[in-house]
């Protein structure tokens, strides 16, 4: 039998190089800290062994403490970077986070209703952990009438959630009710994160047509940058694998949990950040050594 050629085109290397991955867009602002934003995005990709690409809508300036200023990407550029994206790469999924302006909103949703764009999960990015505004009270407006329509799964916390229904929500009948009504602005599914309520149980609402799945977990201490773009990332990423809803999103709930306990301490301030990418790294080298 005669010895394949280390160059040639079905040896395993060539092989290796020619096989192609599956493709996510991940639609968001740039985080200076490396903490959240299109930083987690692409990490949590990667950490799922899919390729991931990137439209940037936004620039801040931050650190471990504070966003000290945002820069909007105007539309042309956004639109630029989608066009060349879509141009060349088959994407199997979408992830959106930070858009940061009316204009932003709207060229976003115009290009993927008119792209067919498959597989949108939509992060309502609202407001920076460290509390500053990144959407204003018109770009929210936007976001129900044209973009939540085009997604398959909508993934609110608390506040955001009550910015969107412009109510407070408390119990746990406020929750279901909150679903349903988050439903009626479009969207094929909502994930409603418990997060911000109070109690040593973490409890995460899928709602999906008429059913509702409850993911629960007990909360952990302390409070971790960047949880919302990663579980977002990785559901988009367990969708462009062809897994079903449900099992997309346990599957990230299982996978946010695992990194939320290998969270790190970065910056002056103690930020707690996760790096999904070099833990699945360093697993798999250990897994080598075994």
């Amino acid at each position: 039998m005669k010895k394949k050629q280390p160059g040639s085109p079905d040896s395993p290397a060539a092989s290796a190089i020619s096989r192609r991955k599956r493709c996510v867009l991940a639609i968001a602002g740039s985080d200076s800290s490396g903490g959240a934003g299109i930083q987690a995005d692409l990490r949590t990709i990667a950490a799922h062994g899919l390729h991931g690409l990137s439209v940037i809508t936004a620039v801040t300036a931050q650190n471990s403490g504070a966003v000290a200023s945002v820069h909007h990407v105007p539309p042309r550029q956004i639109l630029a970077q989608l066009n060349a994206v879509f141009a060349d790469f088959d994407i199997a999924a979408v992830k959106i986070g930070m858009l940061g302006s009316v204009a932003a909103v709207d060229a976003v949703a115009d290009y993927l209703r008119q792209a067919g764009a498959r597989h949108i999960v939509l992060d309502t990015v609202l407001v920076a952990s460290s509390g500053t505004a990144l959407l204003p009270a018109r770009g929210l407006a936007r976001l129900r009438a044209r973009l939540i329509p085009l997604t398959e799964l909508l993934t609110p916390n608390l506040p955001e959630a009550e910015a969107l229904l412009g109510r407070r929500l408390r119990s746990d009948l406020d929750m279901r009710r909150a679903g349903k009504d988050l439903l009626a602005l479009g969207a094929r599914a909502v994930l409603l994160k418990g997060g911000h309520r109070r109690g040593r149980l973490v409890s995460d609402y899928l709602f999906a047509g008429e059913s509702v799945t409850v993911f629960s977990h007990a909360r952990l201490p302390g409070s971790v940058r960047g949880t919302g773009c990663t579980l977002a990332s990785a559901i988009a990423a367990g969708l462009a694998s062809n897994l079903p809803l449900r099992d997309a999103v346990a599957r990230a709930e299982r996978f946010l949990q695992r990194e939320m306990q290998r969270a790190y301490r970065a910056g002056r301030a103690g930020m707690r950040a996760m790096s999904p990418a070099a833990t699945r790294a360093a697993t798999a080298a250990a897994d080598r050594k075994v």
